[in-house]
């Protein structure tokens, strides 16, 4: 099993994904082999958020030529990680019949992403 600092690369800072961050929509460089699933177990265990939603998105390479050498920049992978802003509380009903409610503590948003991630 994957830890989840290898699947979480990176965030990455935009202009446009700051302003969707005030909408609960964070982006993630992520490794280029991490499913969403995994992306979405690494960022709750990470931040303390509850997810809604991931989106991946997958990028090649490109070709480039820096005089008379070739090469090729590498692959990567980028998620969109949408949180619940609004986490409810969950009901579920026992053996008896009696219905309980459990309040879960999430985070309603990310802060300090760099300094949760462990790196520079």
């Amino acid at each position: 099993m994957k830890q989840a600092e290898d699947i979480i690369v990176k965030p990455i800072r935009t202009e446009k994904s700051g302003i969707v961050a005030s909408l609960g929509k964070y982006t993630f460089e992520v490794a280029i082999n991490a499913t969403k699933v995994e992306i979405k177990k690494a960022v709750e265990e990470i931040f303390n958020v509850k997810v809604k939603k991931v989106n991946t998105l997958r990028f090649d390479g490109k070709n480039k030529r820096v005089g008379v050498h070739q090469g090729k920049t590498k692959a990567w992978k980028k998620a969109i990680v949408e949180i619940d802003t609004k986490p409810a509380v969950q009901k579920y009903l026992t053996k008896g019949g009696k219905e309980v409610k459990v309040n879960r503590k999430y985070k309603t948003e990310i802060e300090e992403i760099d300094s949760a991630l462990g790196k520079n």
